[in-house]
């Protein structure tokens, strides 16, 4: 560790790091870095910590940062809970994946000690990662490359029954508060253009529309993110107020979905520019096609440069396609009657091992995913939304049929109640069932 002791006056750090005294003088007055000590006479005194910061600015200089920015970069790294020198006092930030192995390799087990650490509820090892792959790496990738892949990875982890629900939020908790100390501390925006980000009704997932904002912010635009669940009119509202640029919208689930192409539907009436992205699209892109808005692409990678593009002119206008009349009219029936239908399906559905709390749950999602689904014009979309009942089942032990078992009870409650207007449902429950 290096020593913050003051010990070396400035005749010693000027032969040391090769500065001018008038510049370090200016770095001192203008930044704060680095920070000596004084004398009882008033003359400074340097620790070796301090020499380290000047050669870490330098070094910054040396790859094409302006002194501002690189002070800028270190006041981000500390902000973040990282030592901008840990691990090597004079390695460069671009010059560091040269220096063992391949950047992915390097970047690879970073990301696997992270995960490790969520998966085991370890809060100071996961933190101690990212600091030291903050202080290697440049921020974008370490956000990119170890937390977002990371949280993906586990993602996956629960899918499979092989991660808790636990540690699928201990790991986004951790992740959402070092982005969000990251977008605090970035600098004031350099770009005059003004974008939007959020979520749309019923869309808790904030991670990736964060992520989103700060990569955004990091490149000078003036982002003003609104986070999760945001009413349809509070969006035209400020889009509005603040006259911005670009409104993006991020949905992860097929209910959110349906939610945003109404506020899209609404924005686009104010003429507004309005991108949008997430999860679901990736996994169901025939969604795209009823979206009156921009699509920014399937990585956030992407996303940066479609929004840039963006941002150089007026957002085509492009063909939206529209549910079906018979989906419209399945959609209207069903909400009509849905809960009928639900009572006739739990009472059909006893005795069953599952609790009622858990059983209630997993309908509720199964109706609400059943109305975005008809409203975007294709049942089949509840399919890629049906691992969630599945997990449910495996976690209690179930048989596979007994998800069969309630799909079709599902079906006589249709049919008991909306036969012949809740066709688009009974066709898809006939082919699930027997796929």
């Amino acid at each position: 560790m290096l020593s913050k002791i003051p010990a070396f006056n400035l005749k010693a750090v000027l032969r040391e790091t090769s500065l001018a005294a008038d510049t370090l003088r200016a770095w001192e007055r203008r930044y704060g870095l680095p920070k000596p000590q004084r004398t009882g006479g008033g003359h400074r005194l340097y620790s070796q910590y301090d020499i380290e910061t000047i050669k870490w600015l330098t070094t910054r200089q040396s790859e094409g940062l302006s002194i501002s920015r690189a002070v800028d970069l270190w006041n981000e790294i500390s902000a973040s809970g990282a030592d901008p020198l840990a691990g090597s006092a004079t390695l460069g930030i671009n010059n560091a994946s040269t220096s063992s192995g391949t950047n992915e390799t390097t970047m690879s087990a970073l990301r696997t000690e992270w995960v490790s650490a969520c998966l085991n509820f370890n809060e100071i090892q996961a933190e101690q990662t990212l600091n030291r792959a903050f202080s290697i790496f440049q921020i974008e990738d370490v956000c990119i490359e170890v937390i977002q892949k990371g949280l993906s990875e586990i993602g996956k982890l629960w899918y499979m029954n092989h991660a808790s629900v636990q540690q699928e939020h201990f790991a986004s908790g951790l992740a959402m508060r070092r982005i969000d100390a990251l977008l605090s501390a970035s600098p004031q925006p350099s770009r005059s253009q003004t974008v939007l980000v959020g979520c749309p009704p019923n869309e808790w997932h904030t991670f990736t529309p964060l992520l989103l904002s700060l990569l955004l912010r990091r490149r000078g635009l003036n982002v003003i993110y609104l986070g999760a669940n945001v009413p349809t009119e509070r969006f035209a509202e400020t889009a509005m107020k603040v006259r911005a640029n670009l409104v993006i919208l991020v949905a992860q689930t097929l209910v959110s979905a349906a939610s945003l192409q109404t506020t899209l539907l609404a924005l686009t009436k104010q003429d507004a520019n309005v991108a949008f992205g997430g999860r679901i699209f990736n996994l169901r892109p025939n969604i795209i096609d009823y979206m009156p808005a921009h699509f920014l692409g399937n990585t956030i990678e992407g996303s940066i440069q479609e929004v840039e593009r963006l941002l150089k002119g007026k957002i085509k206008e492009k063909s939206v396609k529209t549910a079906s009349e018979a989906h419209i009219s399945a959609m209207h029936g069903f909400a009509t009657k849905r809960t009928l239908i639900e009572a006739s399906l739990k009472k059909e559905l006893q005795p069953l091992s599952i609790s009622p709390e858990e059983l209630n749950n997993g309908i509720y999602f199964l109706g609400n995913n059943i109305i975005a689904a008809l409203q975007l014009g294709d049942m089949e979309h509840v399919t890629e939304e049906m691992d969630w009942l599945k997990t449910l089942l495996k976690t209690h032990n179930r048989p596979p049929q007994e998800l069969s078992h309630f799909m079709k009870s599902y079906s006589n409650a249709i049919d008991e109640h909306i036969n012949g207007q809740g066709d688009p449902i009974k066709h898809w429950l006939k082919n699930y069932i027997e796929t």
